[in-house]
């Protein structure tokens, strides 16, 4: 059984945060092995008890089960919000999170497509004129033209589009809409798209992308989706609709956009999560270097 006090702060995160469902789960998981850990390990009944050597036991032992750094410090984050929730409701007298000191991990560059791979995607592979065929481009130039999340794609209605004035209003984390451009082309395909798709639907409101039995999409078959098609073009590891959207941040960078009108294209909320970006552009501008450069 959830302790009430998980309970709390996850109903704290839902409605006054406005966490997604996904990062709800993920918080309440964590607490819930952490909690677990100080019961079969120290025989803690009550969380507020636990101190930060407790803590502490709990991120060496993540490490030496060979959790990856990266994991156990987004399980810290939780932490740290939920203990910051508990000194705000007065519920501990003091933060043992203060004492926490998170292992050091190694810096991993997003993985993008290049951009001739993309344009054989678009140009060669997605050619066919049959709904699927015509939803499925939609769906993956919607995601390079933009740079969405799945979750955002997926809640697309399509009264929210406005092909005229070449905008898409999204909803994105914690319920925050945000206006995206569309470029000319991405406005005739989805023109060309909507009009297939209200033939099957036999109405022109709803969800933008559906199943060929006109059902709303589900993330899993955008992800298989996405996942198909970029395996006609790339090796990389991951081949997924976030794979996309660093695409779209990387070519954008690299043909010279201004980071901060990125960040706003992709609703980071702080610049330094946009920052991440400029790391490929350098990788970029070394390779060229030695390449080039006769002394390199």
């Amino acid at each position: 059984m959830v302790p009430i006090v998980i309970q709390d702060f996850c109903k704290y995160i839902a409605f006054q945060k406005r966490c997604s469902k996904h990062t709800l789960e993920a918080y309440k998981t964590d607490l819930t092995q952490y909690f677990d850990f100080a019961q079969s390990q120290y025989q803690i009944k009550d969380l507020l008890e636990i101190d930060h050597d407790i803590i502490r036991s709990w991120i060496v032992s993540m490490l030496e089960e060979g959790i990856s750094p990266r994991t156990v410090n987004r399980k810290i984050s939780t932490l740290k919000s939920f203990y910051k929730f508990l000194k705000k409701e007065n519920r501990i007298a003091a933060n043992p999170m203060l004492k926490v000191i998170s292992p050091k991990t190694s810096k991993r560059l997003p993985e993008f497509i290049d951009q001739d791979k993309m344009n054989v995607l678009l140009d060669e592979v997605l050619c066919d004129d049959s709904f699927k065929s015509l939803r499925d481009k939609t769906l993956i130039e919607l995601f390079y033209a933009t740079g969405i999340r799945l979750s955002e794609l997926i809640s697309i209605q399509v009264d929210v589009l406005n092909l005229y004035d070449l905008q898409l209003k999204v909803l994105g984390k914690r319920n925050k809409e945000r206006i995206v451009p569309l470029n000319p082309h991405m406005v005739d395909l989805l023109d060309k798209y909507l009009s297939q798709r209200n033939d099957i639907m036999k109405s022109n409101e709803g969800p933008l992308f559906i199943t060929e039995k006109g059902k709303k999409m589900y993330e899993k078959l955008a992800y298989r989706i996405v996942n198909y098609y970029l395996s006609s073009v790339t090796t990389i590891a991951k081949k997924s609709p976030h794979v996309l959207r660093h695409t779209f941040a990387t070519h954008m960078l690299n043909n010279g956009a201004e980071l901060s009108a990125i960040k706003e294209i992709l609703g980071h909320a702080n610049l330094s999560a946009t920052q991440v970006y400029t790391h490929n552009t350098v990788e970029k501008l070394k390779k060229v270097y030695k390449q080039a450069h006769p002394k390199a």
